[in-house]
């Protein structure tokens, strides 16, 4: 089963971000790229922002990877993904980072290239697919 969750995550590129701070969450619609070995999405952000400075202050993430359009919404599927999550500006594991997302979404060159942007990089702890009402799967993921 967590192959067809790496799929389906693999096979999007936008999700809700939630992060929270002193007990008040906060959700971000963000694009996104896997990283190489699917353990990893990257995404982007500026450092004035609220999802920053609730990262800063607390690295556990959630995100919704969206799959209603692919089924009748009884049968459709929705990812949540768990994870930690880092940020970094430079050096080769940011470049790299950046390149990748780039390669996924060209269009954020210009965010990416302000001074202020910086790229999260969530380590994915666990799963949890829901497919239809009720069918839902938990997969923790091992590091």
């Amino acid at each position: 089963m967590i192959t067809t969750m790496r799929e389906l995550l693999q096979s999007k590129n936008t999700c809700v971000l939630a992060t929270c701070a002193e007990n008040v969450p906060h959700c971000s619609l963000m694009a996104y790229a896997v990283g190489d070995d699917a353990g990893e999405i990257l995404m982007a952000t500026h450092t004035g922002t609220k999802k920053f400075r609730n990262i800063s202050e607390n690295a556990t993430v959630s995100l919704l990877v969206d799959a209603r359009e692919n089924a009748p919404r009884s049968q459709a599927w929705a990812l949540t993904v768990e994870g930690e999550c880092a940020w970094t500006k430079t050096g080769d594991r940011g470049d790299r980072a950046r390149a990748r997302l780039l390669a996924a979404h060209p269009h954020l060159e210009a965010f990416l290239s302000h001074q202020d942007a910086v790229i999260l990089t969530v380590r994915i702890a666990s799963f949890l697919l829901l497919r239809g009402l009720t069918d839902a799967t938990y997969c923790r993921v091992e590091p």
